[in-house]
């Protein structure tokens, strides 16, 4: 029996795919697992999913220790197209960030009317001005390291719903449909934000090998990605089909062949149907 023909349930309950979390989580497993299949049981596109992406998308996260709660805000299991996506929230990118002990300082907001008064077109140093409205005009990323560099970067609305667009098929969509399904057009604030951070942490920040900052390139590739035995598949954003072959140390499920289906639980029956848990910061 092939690994996408058992449920989400049995394929958690296997010891192969058991021993591999205990090995990322250790005595955190149980836990991370439990909160694999309550994700599940709220999201009723996510149980349209293919089991296995969903396992290699938690996979991510827990090799990055990064907790799925949607209400935590740092890393998401996002369905899209019958697969499931590796998101990271702002505060992941945050976090992984800060673990590698380069950073004094990283943050990412919205910018009011007249707060930026101008941008040094050489050294790109924002020039601060005075909120004259509440008006949202763009975002800015703000990072320091500890060794005294720092830099910002600074997207308009404009700009940010224009990388939308480009980036993320179903956003596009939203724009032609008149819909708002996507989490561009339900969570503008929180892709933003998390846009600029990503962009400025990919253009200046430490993206190393080294094992202080490897969670962060590891991070960096895996965002908004279905984990195949390829590589990572962009499925939102499939212009020129780019796949990137993921680290070593991203989680490796165990062959289909090592699963005994008889060994899985088989009292996983299907799971209710429910609404759409609220949409999240991917």
């Amino acid at each position: 029996m092939q690994r996408e023909k058992l449920t989400l349930q049995q394929l958690l309950n296997s010891a192969g795919i058991r021993r591999r979390f205990e090995e990322l989580l250790d005595t955190s497993a149980p836990s991370f697992m439990s909160s694999i299949l309550t994700i599940f049981k709220t999201n009723s596109k996510l149980q349209d999913c293919s089991p296995n992406s969903i396992l290699t998308a938690a996979g991510i996260a827990a090799a990055l220790k990064l907790p799925i709660n949607p209400g935590l805000g740092f890393a998401f299991i996002v369905p899209y197209k019958g697969q499931a996506t590796f998101q990271l929230g702002a505060k992941g990118f945050v976090q992984l960030a800060m673990r590698s002990g380069q950073y004094r300082t990283l943050h990412a907001g919205a910018v009011r009317e007249g707060q930026i008064k101008d941008i040094d077109f050489v050294t790109g140093e924002i020039i601060r001005g005075e909120k004259i409205s509440d008006t949202v005009v763009g975002y800015v990323a703000y990072m320091e390291l500890i060794n005294g560099f720092n830099k910002a970067l600074f997207m308009t609305v404009d700009e940010l719903q224009a990388h939308a667009e480009r980036y993320s098929q179903s956003y596009a969509y939203d724009l032609r449909s008149g819909r708002k399904s996507s989490v561009w057009s339900t969570n503008f604030d929180a892709m933003a934000r998390k846009t600029v951070l990503k962009r400025l942490l990919s253009n200046f920040g430490i993206i190393s090998i080294d094992q202080q900052s490897a969670a962060l390139a590891t991070a960096l590739q895996a965002d908004q990605a279905v984990i195949t035995e390829e590589g990572f598949r962009y499925i939102d954003n499939e212009h020129g089909g780019e796949k990137i072959v993921p680290f070593s140390e991203v989680i490796d499920l165990p062959d289909a062949d090592a699963v005994d289906p008889d060994a899985a639980d088989d009292a996983s029956e299907t799971p209710p149907s429910v609404e759409d848990a609220p949409s999240a910061e991917d």
